[in-house]
């Protein structure tokens, strides 16, 4: 293989690319503001202004664990972006981060091609396809009706719906693929550490993006394996693995695993034993079929691959649509994941018919039928190349929207104070500035179910005083609503002024938007609390008993006259002082974590979880001064040995990948 030819060809179709989305490489902000890009844009904005590496973020569902939040790369490349590129804001950080991966990605598919099935046109025929078409369109008539311009879907879903973490790991699936097949197939020391680099890549991005992965990679082993039938070669496919979680480990704890899972079952539906057992018939089917056709046939690993590939994400995706298929997650978010298997296995299809007939011929009329398949194929690209900038519709003066000018009136009069958030307020609410709120950016990280349970029947609630229950349980100072003429866009609250009954209102702009001041005995997140009374309070579990929240905001709203305040240092600790009576305690409005430990005079506090999730000390009487710590777990103490083991592993294939050459 001519590796100028491969080098040359890559630039070309990445600038090509480039071509194709230009404006995402400038644009601040889209005129979307219903899109979850703000997450990840805010999570950025946190992390620049928490640098290098907060444990703990405060302004989020009471409190989690910074690393819960979402996984690392994404969030990274975006704060070092701006914060070390002079005058660049999160957000043109964050579309610069996805433009210049998304182009990774339709080179990385050329390089999958190229270096798997050694075809260097059907390689730019493949890339060409995934930067311009969504075979999807063909199945999934309400996709297609929902794309505007018929916009490839994979940049559609980047540009609708903000999910730049996916996209962004699709964008280096093919890479991590075809570095994993390079280092299968032969001992290639450095073909081994990008492998494992490239894995930890994906997974550091997004966990769909990481599922994709866990569909793939038993596909390319056994496709390896059946062709060459090297009894050496697991043991490099289980080396890949162990050193890409060994890369991620640091921060891809057992406990982050756990939170992850449980976070989902807000966001997807659970998948069913039936769905289980189909995916496990065609694995069998899939395995007996190649065993018969491909065993030993080192000429068959690309095809043994893609027909793989195609057969899985096709169950995967239009077996969901169409049948309810569902192992995990939301299969319906890996369109872009089928739309490149789709795109592989009939440029593959297409290739061996060109070659296939050895009549003279047979063969001229193949490649007839081939070349006419490809004009109809490529033609629904016109309407998107006609007019492909026009999607990415920049927003100038961000400064009018709602969502920023609420989060402004916020941080210039009450920039320390918890509210309560919902919409597209919701999302950007932390995009500007950095204002604590009852949810957070999505239902990611969420390591206190009880307080997300309170958001949404604070949402839904009709009387009015059992949702004031949940917001002074939760330390609320202020409520924000609006009403259908706003320009906010999702209106959660169907009764907006209901808060009038419970609270004071502070704010009413006459565009349909309220702030209200939730009534609170005081303004600070401690509480002195009858220890008694509030240790008979059950634990809030399930869809929760309204008594139970009602007798919880009691004890915080009508308990000791004795106030408590409560100081953040940083992010990663707080100190509580307070006078505090024997029979007494103290209660931090702050999600608990085993991870809390709490010390006054150099003597480690009790601490315990609440009835509805936050922090119990137990403190001795007198005038007490707590200090709160967030002290790094031993997990993730764990985690970081093994990366550092990992990384040094990565250096040491590197060093034998460079003695090989020489």
């Amino acid at each position: 293989m001519n590796r100028k030819t491969l080098f040359l060809d890559s630039i070309l179709i990445f600038l090509l690319a480039a071509v194709l989305i230009w404006p995402l490489f400038k644009v601040k902000y889209v005129d979307n503001w219903a899109s979850i890009e703000s997450t990840f844009i805010a999570d950025a904005h946190f992390l620049k202004e928490n640098w290098p590496h907060p444990h703990w973020q405060p302004n989020w569902y009471g409190g989690t664990r910074f690393d819960f939040v979402y996984p690392p790369a994404l969030r990274y490349g975006t704060a070092a972006l701006a914060k070390y590129y002079p005058r660049m804001t999160e957000a043109r950080a964050y579309h610069i981060y996805t433009a210049f991966f998304y182009c990774i990605g339709i080179m990385g598919v050329y390089l999958f091609v190229r270096l798997i099935g050694g075809h260097r046109w059907w390689a730019w025929l493949s890339a060409a396809g995934c930067a311009l078409l969504s075979p999807s369109f063909l199945f999934l008539t309400d996709l297609r009706i929902d794309s505007l311009y018929l916009v490839p879907q994979r940049l559609g879903v980047l540009l609708r719906y903000g999910e730049g973490p996916h996209i962004t790991a699709v964008a280096l699936l093919p890479l991590a693929l075809a570095a994993s097949f390079r280092a299968l197939v032969a001992w290639r020391p450095i073909s081994l550490a990008m492998a494992a680099i490239l894995c930890a890549l994906v997974v550091s991005n997004n966990f769909y993006g990481a599922t994709s992965l866990a569909i793939c990679y038993p596909i390319l082993v056994w496709s390896v394996w059946i062709t060459h039938l090297d009894r050496v070669m697991p043991v490099r496919a289980v080396a890949i693995g162990a050193l890409a979680y060994g890369l991620t480990s640091f921060w891809l704890t057992p406990s982050y695993i756990e939170v992850t899972l449980n976070n989902l079952k807000l966001v997807a539906v659970p998948g069913n034993a039936l769905s289980i057992w189909v995916a496990l018939a065609l694995w069998m089917a899939y395995m007996l079929a190649t065993d018969r056709l491909s065993r030993g046939r080192r000429d068959l690993v690309y095809p043994t691959l893609v027909w793989g590939l195609f057969l899985f994400f096709t169950l995967n995706v239009l077996g969901h649509f169409f049948f309810n298929f569902r192992v995990t997650g939301e299969p319906g978010r890996m369109v872009p994941e089928f739309d490149m298997a789709f795109i592989l296995f009939f440029a593959e299809a297409g290739r061996w018919l060109w070659n296939r007939p050895a009549s003279p011929r047979l063969r001229i009329a193949a490649r007839v039928a081939v070349a006419a398949l490809l004009v109809v194929g490529f033609l629904p690209a016109q309407k998107y190349l006609s007019r492909a900038y026009e999607p990415i519709l920049p927003y100038g003066n961000y400064q009018d929207r709602i969502e920023y000018k609420l989060s402004e009136w916020m941080h210039l009069n009450h920039p320390r104070s918890r509210s309560f958030v919902t919409g597209s307020l919701r999302f950007w609410y932390n995009t500007w500035f950095t204002l604590p709120h009852m949810g957070g950016g999505s239902e990611q990280g969420l390591t206190n179910q009880r307080i997300n349970l309170g958001f949404v029947r604070v949402i839904a609630e009709e009387d009015a005083n059992r949702a004031l229950d949940w917001l002074q349980a939760y330390g609320i100072d202020f409520a924000i609503a609006h009403e259908a003429k706003s320009q906010e866009i999702y209106h959660d609250v169907t009764q907006p002024r209901k808060f009038a009954s419970i609270a004071t209102q502070i704010y009413d702009d006459g565009e349909g938007n309220l702030i209200y001041q939730v009534p609170r005995k005081y303004s600070s997140l401690a509480r002195v609390v009858d220890t008694a009374q509030l240790t008979k309070i059950p634990n809030l579990e399930g869809d929760g008993q309204q008594e139970l929240v009602t007798a919880y905001a009691a004890v915080m709203e009508k308990g000791p006259d004795s106030p408590a305040t409560l100081d953040w240092q940083g992010t990663d600790a707080f100190r509580i002082r307070a006078r505090v009576a024997p029979g007494q305690s103290l209660v931090a409005m702050v999600t608990y974590d085993p991870a809390w430990h709490a010390y006054s005079n150099g003597q480690p506090v009790p601490t315990r979880i609440d009835a509805l999730g936050q922090i119990h000390l137990l403190v001795p009487p007198g005038d007490v001064d707590v200090q709160v710590i967030f002290e790094l777990p031993k997990q993730n103490l764990a985690g970081r040995a093994l990366t550092a083991l990992s990384l040094f592993a990565i250096a040491g294939l590197f060093y034998l990948g460079r003695r090989q050459r020489g």
